[in-house]
């Protein structure tokens, strides 16, 4: 049972998220008075309650999902308000639908997706992992945070070939290496006010890091948003070798550090938007003469599943003309479905670009 302080503040934040009639989050939209109810004074086994999924949010009303899981047993406790916003953000995945095996599938049939490099400035591919046995962020503590940085900073620093490279610590690190990750955009910040608000930030830096290859096309990121963020990304337009990267990396990690995983939701993830697969396959491109009417790209785009951001990712400007380009699906299709639907899609955007 939730003790009578937290009811009395899910009863204030309920109150608020109703008050709210602007707010548009998938939060206001199913948690409704019925399922509040239900699940206002359920606690999981590590002590997470309601409060911890909500509170996001609750405190910002212009949150689009507004909630996050503070442990892996949450998906399963507070289901009937997770999986009404599973369904809505990814699109055909249903309640009663299952999601699939982990299948990389045939690697080779990956290509080069701009040969000529007229039009692809980068692509890049990455997954999240979390690990078993462990919360995910507002249920940790300072030694969890250290515990699992020293298990991923020893599995990494065994990787050879072409993964081979350096870790990073946040603690304690140089203005030097600092200014050195910044430049070439590896170094990630503390989080936004969506995660400060979810509590994903506490003890911060302490337990996070950074790991990369020696070619700088292998990055994981230790204990940000999600305990491992698994990157693969390159100057140009080869997804096949992208992807083939990422695929040999998390096979080589996973022998070493086992996953938390669902049998209803694929890898779980701090936040449901990245369930399932937990693949984003992204490339920076250049497409001057679709992106003149955007509505004409956002609608090709969406016949393939593909969402269009700005170059910076969420909430910024295409500058230059350059998109983010990524594949919306996540869940109810394998990792190789959700690459190559992206692989289509991206080919199917070139060839219209060329023939205008």
């Amino acid at each position: 049972m939730a003790d009578a302080a937290v009811i009395e503040k899910l009863e204030a934040g309920f109150k608020k998220l109703e008050a709210a009639t602007d707010c548009k989050s998938l939060l206001k939209k199913y948690l409704t008075k019925a399922v509040f109810d239900q699940l206002k004074d359920k606690k999981t086994s590590l002590g997470a309650t309601l409060l911890d999924v909500i509170q996001s949010g609750v405190e910002n009303l212009d949150s689009g999902v507004g909630i996050y899981a503070p442990d892996a047993e949450a998906y399963t406790l507070f289901a009937p308000l997770f999986d009404p916003i599973i369904e809505d953000y990814h699109v055909g995945f249903k309640q009663t639908d299952k999601h699939p095996n982990k299948d990389f599938g045939d690697v080779t049939s990956f290509v080069n997706v701009d040969p000529e490099g007229k039009y692809v400035i980068s692509t890049r591919v990455r997954c999240g992992r979390s690990m078993e046995g462990y919360p995910f962020n507002p249920c940790l503590t300072e030694d969890q945070y250290k515990e699992m940085e020293s298990k991923v900073s020893s599995t990494l620093s065994s990787l050879e070939g072409e993964l081979k490279g350096t870790y990073y610590p946040l603690t304690g690190m140089g203005k030097e290496v600092q200014q050195k990750l910044i430049d070439d955009h590896f170094l990630f910040k503390e989080g936004d006010r969506f995660l400060q608000a979810a509590n994903a930030c506490r003890y911060w830096p302490s337990g996070r890091g950074i790991y990369h290859n020696d070619n700088k096309t292998f990055l994981v990121w230790v204990n940000e948003e999600d305990h491992l963020r698994i990157i693969s990304m390159q100057m140009g337009g080869d997804l096949g070798q992208v992807f083939r990267r990422l695929t040999s990396a998390v096979n080589e990690i996973e022998k070493r550090i086992p996953f938390s995983h669902h049998d209803r939701l694929g890898f779980l993830t701090f936040c449901p938007t990245n369930l399932g697969t937990t693949v984003r396959a992204s490339v920076h491109i250049k497409l001057p003469k679709l992106a003149a009417n955007r509505d004409k790209l956002e609608e090709v785009a969406g016949k393939y599943n593909l969402q269009v951001r700005g170059t910076r990712g969420e909430h910024t400007e295409a500058e230059g003309g350059i998109y983010d380009i990524s594949n919306k699906r996540r869940m109810g299709l394998t990792e190789f479905q959700a690459v190559k639907e992206m692989q289509d899609g991206i080919l199917e955007l070139i060839k219209m670009e060329k023939e205008m």
